[in-house]
């Protein structure tokens, strides 16, 4: 490396920085090789840094000892140079910010050469995700990950300024903690000092933030990691970011103002994106009823739409035996229209069974409607009556041509598998693209979910978020007598069909507190030993509050049009939970695992 460079010739602009306005300049550049061009005489390089590319010449009559160092020059070669910017003419580059300009070099250096890459250093490759894994400090150089991860840092520095605005503290939780019951399966750490004893990672602050709340500190964020050992999918990691913050003396609409206008701060500033607020609401109960889950994704239609009490009244007459017995083992029907004007052959139906089949359906109903009203194509048409297939057909708004798929049976089942089919139909009839927004932003608050679900292997009523959530005043009578009816004050923020972030307002009340557990079947001797420390928090003058987590990964994914949650981490694992970079987990020696008291012990065969 030359002497003069970094110690006394410093950086002057970025590879992205650079315009006719800066034309007669001396620069100094400094980056990498994005490819190399040799025209007979002159050498042209792009330098690339993370701000963009620079076109560079060398040419042996500025300086014959640096166009000689040039000619030696290829890809992801680490290097710095010095020279005039000078105008390209007519041979302008409008797919470059600086494409008006090149560097005339006058000096160069060379900080590292650079072996043969794995895979080239190009916005689109082929190369497998676990080859790209394995050299993920290669992959990041890459301009679609380094505008993610630019993004992402953006996004967590508006975060912070806005919450900070708005009268929040950032304070900062333990990592390690005691193990709570709670949605996740935690990660356990052994404790050297503390034999035989374990600490969890933990899931989220949730308890912390809420000892925050009862300490009087009003306003809490904190943009913190948490972990969870689950298994692993394309939008979720075993460590991942969340935007936490809790709020006392608030109701949910105050936790909504704050949140709906964080979400526009960043989409305006990171996206140029008005987006209106507030945003819409919707019943648990509807979404499920019209959507099968509690994320839909409002960018198109294909709504749900519930047969259950239709088939009920029709009875064993209506000539659909398979529907009405569901219905009479208490599970539900549900149907679904393909428009017309968006026709699927014989075939691509079929694959639509086959489909919904892979998600532990037994089958996928369906009758084409003609001219006349009658079902073409379909099980049902010759046993179906005429009132009752004019009362369906009524009932979804089905016209001569439209398709309409049903299932039935098991309601959790159902809801499940038409959730899917619908954003798999969208996907295949060109309603939205495979991934990304498409440029349209549906965001959606889903409110007045159940405070229980009961657990069919269990036989026994849980939680469907966690123990800590407000029920509804009006559903405080049916806590032990019929906890299904319970409703509360628990809201999943969502866009696209995604889950941006939960939370609730949380029970600040102990004698509702001790009903709550009382309704999960949990004693006071358990309360107490799981919960204890907030227990007795709560004791002590808690204020009412309330807060809400939304997922800094997956906002960021939606925010930058990602195709994978992978492509805006930094370093990712992969769906078995790996580092194929590092190869973590590794394994660890006998004495280490004698020091902190544990056995390793193979799977059982």
């Amino acid at each position: 490396m030359a002497v003069r460079f970094i110690s006394e010739v410093k950086r002057t602009h970025t590879c992205g920085e650079l315009s006719a306005k800066d034309i007669g300049k001396e620069v100094v550049l400094f980056g990498w090789v994005h490819n190399r061009r040799d025209h007979g005489g002159a050498v042209f390089i792009d330098l690339r840094d993370r701000e963009g590319l620079t076109q560079v010449v060398f040419e042996p009559g500025i300086s014959k000892e640096t166009h000689e160092l040039a000619g030696s020059l290829r890809l992801e070669y680490c290097v710095g140079i010095q020279g005039k910017v000078v105008s390209r003419g007519h041979q302008v580059n409008p797919k470059l910010k600086t494409g008006e300009i090149e560097v005339r070099a006058t000096e160069l250096t060379i900080f590292n050469r650079s072996e043969p890459t794995p895979f080239p250093i190009e916005d689109r490759i082929d190369t497998s995700e676990e080859k790209r894994l394995q050299y993920r400090y290669l992959d990041l150089r890459r301009a679609p990950l380094q505008r993610s991860i630019i993004a992402r840092s953006r996004a967590n520095q508006i975060t912070r300024t806005y919450l900070t605005e708005h009268g929040f503290l950032e304070l900062e939780t333990p990592f390690m903690g005691k193990y709570t019951p709670g949605g996740a399966r935690n990660f356990l750490v052994p404790s050297r000092l503390n034999p035989g004893k374990f600490y969890a990672l933990a899931e989220s602050p949730q308890l912390y933030k809420q000892l925050f709340m009862v300490s009087g500190f009003d306003r809490y964020f904190q943009i913190v990691r948490c972990f969870r050992d689950e298994d692993l999918r394309l939008d979720r990691q075993p460590e991942f970011t969340q935007i936490d913050l809790e709020m006392s003396f608030v109701s949910q609409e105050d936790v909504f103002a704050v949140i709906e206008g964080l979400i526009q701060r960043l989409w305006k500033e990171l996206l140029g994106v008005d987006v209106p607020i507030p945003f819409p609401r919707m019943d648990y109960d509807e979404s499920m009823a019209r959507y099968g889950n509690d994320k839909p994704d409002l960018r198109f239609g294909l709504e749900h739409v519930v047969l259950t009490d239709l088939i009920a009244r029709h009875g064993e007459a209506g000539g659909v035996p398979l529907m009405y017995e569901a219905v009479k083992n208490k599970g539900i029907v549900k149907a679904m229209v393909i428009p017309a004007d968006k026709p699927l052959s014989r075939a691509e139906t079929d694959k639509l069974e086959e489909y919904v089949k892979g998600m532990g359906a037994a089958g996928l109903g369906r009758a084409k409607v003609n001219e006349s009203g009658e079902w073409t194509q379909s099980p049902f048409s010759k046993t179906i009556t005429p009132a009752l297939r004019t009362a369906i057909n009524e009932a979804v708004k089905a016209k001569p041509g439209d398709l309409i798929l049903f299932q039935f049976g098991r309601e959790a089942m159902v809801h499940t598998v038409m959730a899917n089919l619908r954003v798999h139909l969208a996907k295949k009839l060109g309603l939205i693209p495979e991934y990304g927004s498409g440029g349209v932003w549906k965001f959606l608050w889903v409110v007045n979910p159940p405070l229980f679900e009961y657990d069919e292997d269990a036989k026994a009523w849980v939680a469907a978020h966690h123990a800590f959530t407000r029920p509804h005043d009006d559903s405080l009578p049916y806590l032990e007598s019929d906890p299904g009816r319970v409703k509360c004050w628990r809201y999943d923020v969502v866009l696209n069909g995604f889950e941006l972030g939960g939370g609730s307002i949380r029970l600040h009340d102990p004698k509702v507190q001790a009903q709550v557990f009382r309704a999960l079947g949990i004693s006071d001797e358990e309360a107490r030993n799981k919960f204890g420390f907030l227990l007795d928090a709560l004791k002590y003058g808690a204020p009412p509050h309330g807060g809400i987590a939304l997922g800094m990964d997956r906002l960021v994914m939606l925010l930058t049009g990602a195709e994978s949650l992978r492509d805006v981490v930094a370093f990712p694992k992969t769906q078995k939970g790996t580092d194929l970079m590092t190869g973590a987990p590794g394994e660890v020696d006998e004495r280490q695992l004698r020091e902190v008291y544990v056995k390793s012990t193979p799977p059982a065969k």
